[in-house]
């Protein structure tokens, strides 16, 4: 006993819940669909209602009809008939359709077509009330006249199969009596059901009473099927984000296939929203779902107990389900329609094998097996009432949405608790997870912090050891260039300077002595000054030299430059020229140049020494400046051009070597050089991110181009 209590609480209470959610509901059920109205029938197609008030409370019409077979009589045609004959001699109670209505010693079969009359005698108190009358699904087109007004039609009525259209639909009609008597007349053709006739309630009450309960009918299909709809697309939405769980998709499937069916019988939402919605479809559509239902199931108890459902019984039910469905696809509704009974029998030998394994599974008391098992049962009474009240074994009306949402309902809590659970449990791993992570990460915070530690200490000492090392490098490879340098400018002029010293010292030329020692103090000067440069180059080789960038207008450090150094080109005799075409006319927002000033300047002087030292007197050199705005990166370019004797292009390449040198004989003012001054230039150019190029055809001149990277003012300047 004790065990028995002990067996989750939570489990128990949710059963408990449960069962009083369902009982309450099949209570709730059973009062709106009991009557609500005394059972009072028509006899010889007259229906006495003289000492009732149905405008207050509505009656279902059920009794004897007169009975026409193979007619399709109007109102004056029956009136013109009774004169001449009198009464109808057939009668047929209704509901209920014609089929096996004995008939000359035969019994009719369900394809045909039959007119039905029937006379109501109202009471005083109805006679001048609005009444009106709700007319049920009627198989399968039917035209309706109140007191020889032809009020409603639906589908097209005829005497045969090609002439006749069937549809279904649900409608509410309102008349006005004229007198103490109502008569209907109704003609209704069937060729395409294995059923016809008028198989379902009608009813008649006052207007207002009726359209209050159609109203009310209405909304309690639009409830069940909105609801089945919202839970089976959020459980396969669930299956979407987790496939590896199939239940929600089998479940899902299951609940959006019976609310798709809702909207195919009961109140007929389909053919309210899609008047011309076809009929074969729609009954494809409702006769495959029932196909379906039994697989679908199956399949989804499998997911939630496995290992109840054998592999004999499985393999059954896909035989016998493609089978049914491909039956229904082939067919027209006349011959399926005459399968529903066996279609009914295989979907309640489902439900009745799964529930034998449900109770197995309660009696192991497997968690959710009492909840599927209790409402499995309520789901099972009302689908058998459903396939007795389709084969007019039932009077009950369609009870299949009402147990289809007590099912769906109990399985969103089964489903609800297997996620709660599975959460649940993966919050517990994740936090017992988390604990032993939180462990080893205290363990382990000393290693790593002594490991941080000696690793900061060691990346430290390695980077000393590497900036001391690339400095010494750097070092030595400056003093090996400088060496070099030395070695290879400095033999020739050390060399003949030696030889004038030696032709004093030997008094060859004494009367020469003078020129000998100013040309040996003009080398000597000359190679001081290549020592120097010699120094500078292979700094600027090397790295060495440090720049103090700074954001200048470069117009305006071209303007400085060409006044600084105007009077030193123009006292060699030369016309120096200022060009800046329209850049000088650019606003505020021009970009700038990140230059080191002072050692741009040393860049430009040499190119401008250069050209003063190749152009003859009276010549020119220009200096201009030009924006080229051709590639992605905009850039400044100084040009330097004179008029002297140009460059041969096959040496263009070769000018900004070291040592290079070019005299042409005939110019006056021929300066000796170290030839060291255009590869400084190009040392500079390149180290503030430009480059320098030059152009000439051998004849005319030489133009040296400097281009430097410009930038926006905003940019900040690096060093």
């Amino acid at each position: 006993m004790r065990n028995i209590l002990r067996f989750g609480s939570r489990t128990t209470l949710l059963y408990i819940a449960v069962l009083v959610v369902v009982v309450g509901l099949v209570a709730s059920y059973a009062v709106v669909s009991g009557p609500h109205s005394p059972q009072i029938q028509s006899e010889e197609g007259v229906l006495d209602l003289t000492e009732d008030h149905i405008s207050k409370n509505p009656l279902k019409l059920q009794g004897e009809w007169a009975f026409y077979w193979q007619e399709l009589l109007s109102p004056e045609n029956i009136r013109s008939r009774m004169e001449k004959v009198g009464q109808a001699d057939r009668y047929i109670n209704i509901p209920g359709s014609w089929l096996g209505y004995p008939l000359d010693g035969q019994k009719l079969k369900g394809e045909g077509f039959a007119t039905f009359r029937l006379v109501i005698e109202l009471s005083k108190q109805d006679r001048n009330e609005r009444l009106a009358l709700r007319l049920p699904s009627i198989f399968h087109s039917y035209k309706l006249w109140v007191n020889g007004e032809l009020l409603e039609e639906v589908g097209v009525v005829g005497p045969d199969k090609s002439s006749v259209k069937p549809h279904l639909a649900t409608k509410l009609v309102f008349f006005q009596p004229e007198n103490d008597k109502v008569e209907l007349v109704m003609q209704v053709a069937n060729f395409h059901h294995k059923r016809g006739g008028i198989t379902q309630y009608i009813e008649l009450g006052g207007s207002s009473v009726l359209t209050v309960r159609t109203n009310l009918k209405v909304a309690t299909d639009m409830f069940i099927t909105a609801g089945l709809l919202v839970i089976g697309l959020y459980n396969l939405l669930l299956f979407v984000l987790r496939r590896k769980d199939k239940a929600p998709l089998y479940f899902g499937l299951f609940t959006v296939l019976f609310g798709i069916r809702s909207l195919l019988n009961g109140e007929l939402m389909i053919t309210q929203l899609l008047p011309h919605f076809p009929w074969e479809l729609q009954f494809k559509i409702e006769y495959l779902i029932l196909c379906l239902s039994g697989y679908i199931i199956t399949m989804y108890f499998e997911c939630i107990f496995p290992n109840y459902v054998s592999w004999w019984f499985r393999l059954g039910t896909r035989i016998a389900t493609g089978a049914l469905c491909l039956l229904v696809v082939m067919t027209p509704a006349l011959i399926y329609s005459k399968m529903l009974l066996v279609i009914g029998v295989i979907v309640v030998l489902h439900m009745v094998y799964l529930m034998v394994g449900l109770a197995q599974a309660a009696m192991r008391r497997i968690e959710g097996a009492l909840i599927f098992l209790l409402v499995s049962v309520v789901t099972l009474i009302t689908v058998i009432n459903d396939f007795l009240y389709y084969n007019e074994w039932s009077l009950i009306g369609n009870t299949a949405p009402f147990g289809l949402l007590v099912f769906t309902i109990a399985q969103m809590i089964l489903l609800s608790s297997r996620f709660t659970r599975t959460a649940t449990n993966e919050e517990r791993i994740a936090r017992e997870l988390q604990e032993a992570n939180n462990k080893l990460t205290e363990m382990n915070t000393n290693l790593e912090r002594i490991v941080m530690e000696r690793t900061h200490a060691l990346s430290a000492a390695h980077q000393d050891l590497r900036t001391s090392y690339e400095r010494l490098l750097h070092s030595e490879q400056g003093r090996k260039k400088l060496l070099a340098y030395i070695t290879h400018d400095l033999r020739m002029p050390l060399s003949s300077m030696l030889g004038y010293v030696e032709a004093v010292k030997d008094m060859v030329k004494p009367e020469r002595n003078e020129q000998y020692l100013n040309y040996i103090r003009d080398n000597t000067i000359r190679i001081n000054r290549m020592i120097e440069e010699l120094s500078y180059l292979s700094h600027l080789e090397t790295g060495q030299v440090a720049y103090q960038m700074e954001s200048i207008h470069p117009i305006h450090f071209l303007r400085g430059f060409f006044e600084q150094y105007e009077l030193v080109v123009r006292d060699a005799g030369l016309h120096f020229i200022w060009d800046v075409g329209n850049t000088e006319d650019q606003g505020p927002d021009f970009p700038v140049v990140e230059i080191d000033a002072q050692k741009m300047e040393q860049a430009l002087f040499n190119l401008v020494s250069n050209a003063m030292k190749f152009t003859s007197t009276g010549g020119m050199v220009r200096l201009a400046l030009a924006m080229d705005k051709a590639q992605d990166t905009h850039c400044a370019i100084i040009s330097v051009q004179d008029s002297g004797t140009g460059i041969p292009p096959e040496q263009l390449e070769q000018i900004f070597d070291r040592n290079y040198r070019y005299n042409r004989s005939g110019i006056e003012n021929e300066i000796e050089g170290t030839g060291l001054g255009l590869a400084i230039c190009r040392e500079i150019v390149q180290a503030h991110g430009g480059s320098v190029r030059a152009e000439s055809d051998g004849k005319t001149g030489a133009i040296f181009y400097v281009s430097l990277p410009l930038y926006s003012r905003s940019r900040k300047v690096t060093a």
